[in-house]
């Protein structure tokens, strides 16, 4: 049979033990004493100072009401039985300076551990602040642009880009309808020159000239 011991303080500690099938009786029998000396005592029952009585359908118990700082000798058996080498564990308890060593120790550590939690808590908090305010400023900057574009193109249409309105004398001179001199050919302006050119010959040899 295994015996061990465990989660040992100052004033207490856990045993336990495993099951065994030889074991026919009510219940095992814990016992343990400071300060042994298997030489002059051996492994008797009578011997032992302290002893519990656990039922077989358990395999493990708590002592409680230990000597700070001192050495036990435990031993675990069936009920009628005496205990062999095997089947007992020595184990020293601590001291109470050193249990409240540990627990301030724990203390220290759950404060240390706690601090970086807030820690990172805040610098997580003040990351996202960030992020967020940049997101929601870079739709506000590229109004801004597009508003300075338009007003830009405007200031170009309205200071250097007139578009051209014709006015109203050249809409008129445009629209107006053109007369164009018909042509008269050389050769008919020859025969009527000619022809009044006789008809003033004419009226000379007649001695009338026509009006």
């Amino acid at each position: 049979m295994g015996v061990a011991v465990y989660n040992i303080s100052a004033t207490s500690a856990r045993v336990t033990w495993p099951k065994s099938p030889s074991c026919l009786d009510t219940f095992y029998s814990v016992m343990y004493d400071p300060n042994w000396n298997s030489l002059l005592m051996g492994y008797k029952r009578k011997s032992f100072m302290h002893e519990e009585r656990i039922p077989v359908s358990q395999t493990s118990t708590h002592l409680a009401n230990l000597l700070p700082q001192t050495a036990y000798f435990l031993c675990v058996t069936c009920q009628a039985a005496n205990p062999v080498r095997d089947q007992c564990q020595v184990f020293s308890t601590l001291s109470e300076s050193s249990d409240g060593h540990d627990r301030a120790g724990w203390e220290l550590a759950m404060g240390v551990w706690l601090t970086c939690c807030i820690l990172l808590l805040v610098i997580a908090g003040i990351l996202l602040w960030g992020c967020l305010h940049t997101i929601c400023s870079l739709p506000s900057q590229a109004a801004e642009g597009c508003s300075a574009m338009t007003d830009a193109n405007h200031q170009d249409m309205s200071g250097s880009g007139h578009l051209y309105t014709p006015s109203s004398s050249e809409d008129s001179s445009n629209h107006a309808p053109i007369i164009q001199t018909p042509l008269i050919p050389p050769q008919t302006t020859g025969h009527i020159i000619t022809q009044d050119h006789e008809l003033r010959t004419l009226a000379k040899l007649s001695g009338s000239e026509p009006v």
